[in-house]
């Protein structure tokens, strides 16, 4: 199995815990983290919209809800790309265990994070938070 899926986004799946913008989009977002944590699946890197966008209510003319919030959902996925190969593809379970590596602290995440609208639920970001 195949994934797309944006920079960011990587964060998010580490600490999705079933909350979403509504019932199709957690459907979805549940149904790519537990594909995510298959051997068998390979992740393609990208910073625009990915498999989770698909369902999102947000998405419009395939950028996330005007030019303005998408910008800041590319510079997030910027952010995590610049400490990946994003031209070739990953095994998912070394992916994850290599982002839990290089993001492991609150000052790593800081700026991809701390202006999401979940940070106070995910539960990547407040494991993160409890190492300071």
């Amino acid at each position: 199995m195949k994934l797309i899926l944006r920079g960011h986004h990587l964060l998010c799946l580490k600490g999705f815990q079933g909350y979403g913008y509504d019932e199709k989009f957690t459907k979805n977002m549940t149904d790519i983290n537990s594909k995510r944590k298959s051997p068998e699946t390979v992740i393609k890197l990208t910073n625009s919209p990915d498999d989770i966008c698909k369902a999102c209510p947000n998405l419009r003319n395939n950028i996330c809800e005007n030019e303005a919030q998408n910008d800041k959902i590319v510079l997030m996925d910027d952010q995590v790309l610049e400490k990946l190969d994003s031209s070739k593809e990953y095994n998912s379970v070394e992916l994850f265990k290599r982002i839990e590596h290089i993001f492991n602290t609150k000052e790593s995440v800081c700026e991809i994070c701390f202006n999401c609208i979940w940070h106070e639920k995910c539960l990547f970001y407040q494991k993160i938070g409890k190492r300071i």
